[in-house]
């Protein structure tokens, strides 16, 4: 059994991993390079021999690059959870149209391809990758709670050895979705590092942070801008939204916060929302009982959505000449694209502007060099000073904190006989691998930074 990195070895981005094994190779993820790890997106490895490609989940770094790997060769099943293939052609499309450029017409013709090629599956259930009786691998996907779809896949050889890959694993405890529980076992974990050097603040702290930044700009004036990704961050900040509002503590603060509008400016973004009002039954627990009592944590009356362009920007000229209050969520997470280009390169000079960074920034992204307190950006090739507040709400980080990795992988038993961590810079590497081998001292530790 051989496993190779082809993305995500050193940061956190181009999701890629390959097991061979005598019973067939399998590829987990084939993910977009972002920031400052990107490369050309052409498919470097052979692929003829791989039988499978087995998805985690929707987001970009992890699915981005399947069309080159179709037009490497690669013409073999497709296997991802049901909400996963729903959120597949939204996901791609919208990489089609602005990586390539192309039109409607081609951009089907893609996504008919993998269609044809995707195979859903519930949780829980193994599935046989081969002919029943001929010694084949067997996979199975359990919830990640990353994102809506999101799983750990459950590799199974016929001499009963288990490897897992975590994919990218959700925090415990948030309300949306359920919280991920270890794998029964593991031999070998293929485990991530985002945030293997940090934990996040809780879920009720993130909520008082971000009605404490609301309630200044209502004060105050200005707009609140918050990239965030189309799926999981944007449906997170508007659950804690909804929240927030419907317990407004007195009729002054219901009245305030009606007054605000909730601006989700992201075509993408409305469509990814719509798929997880379909997907109620994977909701976690706090969700399901609000909507039982009638409200709908996903929908609620004074959140605005901009689908056509000529209204956001016609939006972003009355915010920069009115400074009204606003709240504004908009892709991409990382500010690398997307529609927050132009709300930034607007409103960054004002000082009664206030950005939140609610996920994780890779370097060589504006993000990033918002983060690190630059007072001047490059947006679109124009200098844009930086007057505007900048927030981190670690919180809203659809990613697992250290302690929730460590936890994982601890409640694992037997303990695995190796875990790999990839999916993380190589500082976090190095700080998670020091604690796992202070939990695990029997357990193989190995960085795919250093492979």
């Amino acid at each position: 059994m051989k496993i190779h990195h082809h993305g995500a070895k050193a940061g956190v981005t181009g999701s890629c991993h390959q097991l061979d094994t005598e019973w067939g190779s399998l590829l987990v993820d084939c993910g977009l390079f972002q920031g400052k790890e990107e490369r050309p997106l052409e498919v470097e490895f052979p692929v003829e021999d791989i039988s499978a490609l087995i998805l985690t989940h929707a987001h970009i770094d992890h699915i981005g690059r399947l069309p080159w790997l179709l037009a490497a060769g690669f013409n073999a099943p497709i296997y991802c959870t049901e909400a996963t293939a729903a959120l597949l052609p939204l996901m791609l499309d919208d990489g089609l149209r602005l990586q390539l450029g192309l039109d409607a017409r081609q951009r089907s013709r893609v996504l008919e391809l993998i269609s044809r090629l995707t195979v859903a599956v519930d949780y829980g259930i193994w599935t046989q990758l081969g002919a029943p009786g001929n010694g084949c691998l067997q996979i199975r996907f359990q919830p990640a709670g990353h994102i809506l779809g999101s799983a750990y896949i459950e590799v199974k050889t016929p001499n009963d050895e288990v490897v897992v890959f975590s994919g990218d694993l959700g925090p415990t405890n948030t309300p949306l979705l359920p919280d991920p529980e270890s794998p029964e076992r593991a031999d070998v974990l293929i485990l991530e590092s985002t945030y293997g050097d940090k934990n996040h603040c809780s879920v009720e702290s993130r909520a008082e942070q971000l009605k404490a930044l609301v309630e200044r700009s209502l004060e105050d004036g200005g707009a609140i801008l918050i990239p965030a990704f189309s799926v999981g961050r944007t449906q997170e900040l508007l659950f804690d939204l909804e929240n927030i509002a419907a317990n407004a503590f007195n009729e002054t603060e219901r009245r305030a916060w009606s007054r605000l509008p909730v601006i989700l400016d992201s075509p993408l973004a409305l469509e990814v929302t719509k798929q997880y009002r379909d997907f109620k039954a994977l909701w976690g627990k706090e969700a399901k009982v609000r909507l039982a009592h009638g409200r709908h944590p996903l929908a609620f009356e004074q959140c605005v959505t901009i689908e056509k362009h000529r209204d956001h920007l016609a939006l972003i000229n009355r915010l920069k000449q009115s400074g009204e209050p606003a709240l504004v969520v908009a892709a991409s997470g990382m500010c690398n694209g997307g529609r927050i280009l132009n709300y930034l390169s607007a409103l960054l000079p004002d000082p009664r502007t206030d950005v939140i960074l609610a996920g994780f920034q890779a370097h060589g992204t504006l993000g990033r060099e918002l983060q690190q307190g630059k007072t001047e950006v490059e947006i679109e090739q124009e200098v844009v000073p930086v007057n505007a507040h900048i927030h981190t709400l670690s919180g809203y980080s659809a990613h697992a904190g250290k302690d929730d990795l460590l936890a994982f992988a601890q409640n694992i038993s037997p303990h695995p006989q190796e875990i790999r961590l990839v999916h993380g810079e190589h500082r976090a590497q190095l700080s998670l691998a020091r604690d796992l081998k202070s939990l695990l001292p029997k357990t193989l530790i190995t960085l795919a930074s250093e492979s």
